[in-house]
């Protein structure tokens, strides 16, 4: 059976997507999680690019990688240098990595126009830069930029710049979809062309300009290709870059092929969850396999229908890729859901305990004063755990306060908040400042608790909305929903009041107290 390599780009492409920005402490933090993962070869930066990129190098030698091949990125020589001479290539020595990837130009448009060179010098810059690299020790995968746009306009030459990377002694040509307008026939057939033509292993890198990367990565895989580039959480320049974490599983799932490590399946939705929060970016939640919506299952036929069998509306398994399945409570949702809910909480609970009608019942009191617990899995379980006596507040509120500011001279600062908390008879002050009253109580209360819960830490407010409810409830009314994450997962918490302020302070105390008991289970998990 063939073994897909895995090559990722995250902290190369993905650090090019708009909104990405990588300290040094991230880059470092990125490598242990996808060197945990199993990711075969960790494309890192290019030195040549910036200094930051030369730090991380620099910092990165005195980590030991258990898994994972470290590579730094760079372009063929200029045009007129010898090889030997091209400082970007002597940059990519100077990082010591044990494998570099080197790209160069496949479309005899940007060979002329962009790089000013003759079409021969191009495919000698091309040849020579790798064999410069292989006399130097390294492994070289080279990246065919624009191949297949190169390929459209001049087959013979896209052809002869890949024969010169192969003559030079590249172990892998990877045939990119630098533009991403390529459709998934046209990459499935190319790719197998390549792999008849050269006996050389052959890697796809996609770009998803037309929502395609994805699909042209396994059409691709379909054609031969050996190596799959990408990023973990999908993020790159433009649109993004092939999604590893979709591409991976379904390599593994349906395609039946091997990659990574045997156990790394049920890690990506853990870790791509992790590199997403490094990078400090909103988790896409509908994302295939490790999105939350993923396994959400919500109107009352298809819930009958799941929990009878599976199978009946999931491809895969949840646990295989480390994800879990979700029956959202709503007025479509019916009590099945509620009760599959409880039982986490407390397995001995049947449908006709009175712990179950209470939930029930509470549940009919709150969704007519404006709650909506569908997306709230956090304030839902709390509700659960107070209803069947699983609950125990881990503090108390003495009082809060915000102050708001106009005009603003600073929009960062343009809200304070004062917090008194009690954590067993132990009081707290804090406050904070923040971009708004919200921001600025989140901020206030958290700092407030951390001495009592340091893991506190680790949490973060990813979103926040606000609806003011229809005519059927209270009269101005508003729903706060917050949405919650830490390195672990995503959760979110609802609060309800004619007050945004106390509306917003009922979903953040949730979300936190929500937080605190998971990480009491995880450590029970672990211990046990």
């Amino acid at each position: 059976m063939d073994r897909i390599e895995i090559l990722d780009s995250t902290l190369r492409d993905g650090a090019q997507g708009e909104g990405i920005s990588f300290s040094v402490a991230d880059k470092l933090e990125v490598v242990r999680t996808l060197d945990g993962l199993g990711v075969d070869i960790i494309e890192a930066g290019n030195p040549a690019s910036n200094p930051k990129d030369l730090d991380f190098f620099a910092e990165i030698k005195g980590l030991k990688l258990v898994n994972s091949r470290l590579a730094a990125f760079g372009s063929t020589r200029r045009k007129g240098e010898r090889a030997s001479e091209d400082p970007g290539l002597k940059s990519l020595l100077s990082a010591d990595t044990g494998t570099v990837v080197i790209f160069g130009k496949s479309w005899d448009f940007h060979a002329t126009k962009i790089l000013g060179a003759t079409l021969d010098e191009n495919l000698l810059m091309i040849e020579e830069s790798i064999a410069f690299m292989k006399s130097s020790g390294r492994r070289v995968v080279y990246d065919a930029e624009h191949f297949f746009d190169g390929y459209t306009a001049n087959p013979e030459y896209a052809l002869r710049s890949v024969a010169a990377a192969a003559r030079g002694g590249a172990e892998c040509l990877v045939l990119c979809d630098t533009n991403g307008g390529t459709l998934p026939d046209r990459i499935r057939e190319l790719t197998k062309k390549v792999v008849a033509e050269f006996g050389i292993p052959v890697g796809i890198h996609a770009h998803n300009d037309s929502g395609l990367a994805v699909a042209n990565s396994l059409a691709a895989v379909d054609g031969g290709a050996l190596q799959v580039q990408g990023t973990l959480a999908g993020f790159g320049e433009r649109c993004g870059n092939a999604n590893l974490s979709t591409i991976v599983p379904t390599i593994r799932i349906k395609l039946g092929k091997e990659c990574l490590l045997e156990e790394s399946l049920a890690a990506i939705t853990v870790s791509t969850r992790r590199v997403a929060e490094i990078a400090n970016i909103s988790f896409d939640e509908g994302m295939p396999y490790v999105g939350r919506r993923a396994f959400a299952h919500k109107g009352g036929m298809h819930i009958d229908a799941v929990m009878k069998d599976p199978v009946s509306f999931e491809h895969v398994e949840p646990p295989l890729v480390g994800n879990d399945r979700r029956f959202l409570a709503s007025e479509v949702g019916g009590r099945s859901v509620i009760l599959d809910k409880i039982r986490k909480i407390d397995p001995s609970l049947g449908k006709d305990s009175p712990a179950v009608a209470l939930i029930v019942e509470r549940l009919k009191e709150m969704e007519r004063d404006g709650y909506q617990f569908e997306g709230a899995d956090g304030s839902l379980e709390l509700l659960m755990r107070k209803a069947t006596g699983k609950y125990k507040p881990f503090f108390q509120l003495g009082h809060y306060r915000t102050i708001g500011e106009q005009p603003v001279a600073d929009k960062a600062h343009c809200a304070t908040a004062l917090v008194k908390v009690e954590v067993e008879g132990v009081a707290e002050i804090s406050a904070a400042e923040g971009d708004g009253p919200v921001n600025a109580l989140d901020l206030a209360l958290r700092k407030a608790l951390e001495r009592f819960y340091p893991n506190i830490a680790s949490m973060r407010l990813v979103d926040f909305k606000v609806r003011v409810i229809d005519s059927g409830a209270t009269a101005s009314a508003v729903r706060v929903l917050i949405e919650s994450a830490d390195q672990s997962g995503a959760w979110t918490t609802v609060g309800v009041s004619t007050d945004i302020i106390e509306a917003s302070w009922i979903a953040l105390v949730d979300s936190i107290e929500y937080k605190l008991i998971k990480d009491i289970e995880r450590r029970y998990k672990a211990y046990v």
